[in-house]
């Protein structure tokens, strides 16, 4: 369905609920119940903050975080609503978030804490339960950051180093059910960025603070821990998604006026090469894609129609 872009746009849909987010300037959320339409909750932003990530939902919970970064007091916070009351509440005894990239697979969350030492450490929880567990840590000024979360693995990205020219950034990955991170051998050195993982496979992308077009890197692929690494060409930065037994990600084509058009690619264990899910026209561009209940959401807007119009797209990926 179409709506026009100063509006309404979703988030997600989940088995009982819908979240929407407006185009105000913080980012009003909405969840509500997918039959009747009533809503559930209404998030606005405190004075100053705006809406960050997706949203963490599951059939009873709903976790919405804020940011504010400008000024000299950055602040990140994060709220829990009880769908059945539609009421806020904390996080319990959760570590406290310190870097704004939450990564989610519907109830399942991972995210960035910094610990007494220091340390930034990755956690990963339930919304429903609020467990958690620490995956690992990194020594300050080092810190990890791009949570992306599948069915059965978190994987992340460990930068070290940040303020100096010895700057590193690679990807690690790790099992839900436990056991430590295990970094992805890198194709070149140091130059990661974020990936996913799932059913032993893993996607990742790789461009140096170098290369002149930081919107695009370059991907590539392992099967096992000890396959060969398969190169997959070029992604767009920072879209690198699983969901169900798929992992899925972005590509940009630029035109010879220089027009951009956008694409989705999957790859699941067995294929010999991605699979080209969706294709856009000149002047369409793709919100980040996000999973639930084994199915991809993003939103496409084209920019270049008169009036400028978004539309929703979703996929099985099961």
């Amino acid at each position: 369905m179409r709506q026009p872009v100063d509006g309404q746009h979703l988030v997600t849909r989940q088995r009982k609920y819908v979240v929407t987010r407006a185009s105000d300037e913080a980012g009003t959320t909405t969840i509500a119940d997918k039959s009747s339409r009533k809503v559930i909750v209404r998030h606005v932003p405190a004075k100053g903050f705006v809406a960050q990530s997706p949203v963490v939902i599951d059939d009873r919970w709903a976790l919405i975080e804020d940011i504010r970064s400008e000024g000299s007091d950055p602040e990140i916070r994060v709220v829990r609503y009880d769908l059945s009351t539609g009421r806020a509440g904390g996080i319990g005894k959760l570590p406290r978030v310190s870097e704004p990239e939450i990564g989610a697979y519907d109830g399942t969350f991972a995210y960035s804490s910094t610990d007494a030492k220091n340390r930034s450490c990755l956690i990963v929880a339930s919304l429903d339960t609020l467990s958690s567990r620490t995956v690992g840590c990194v020594a300050a000024p080092g810190y990890l950051a791009d949570p992306v979360v599948s069915s059965d693995s978190v994987t992340f990205s460990e930068i070290t180093a940040p303020e100096t020219t010895g700057r590193c950034k690679r990807v690690l990955t790790a099992s839900l059910s436990g056991g430590p991170a295990r970094p992805v051998p890198a194709a070149t050195k140091c130059i990661q960025w974020s990936g996913a993982s799932v059913g032993g496979a893993t996607i990742w992308s790789e461009v140096a603070a170098s290369d002149p077009d930081q919107y695009q890197s370059k991907a590539y692929l392992r099967e096992s821990a000890d396959a060969p690494t398969r190169a997959l060409g070029a992604v767009a930065t920072d879209t690198i998604l699983a969901c169900g037994n798929w992992i899925l990600w972005e590509t940009r084509t630029v035109g010879s006026g220089g027009e951009e058009s956008f694409q989705i690619n999957r790859w699941t264990a067995g294929l010999t090469k991605p699979q080209r899910i969706y294709t856009g026209k000149p002047g369409i561009a793709l919100t980040p894609m996000t999973c639930q209940d084994n199915t991809v959401y993003v939103e496409a807007a084209d920019l270049s129609a008169s009036p400028t119009y978004t539309e929703a797209i979703s996929a099985t990926a099961g």
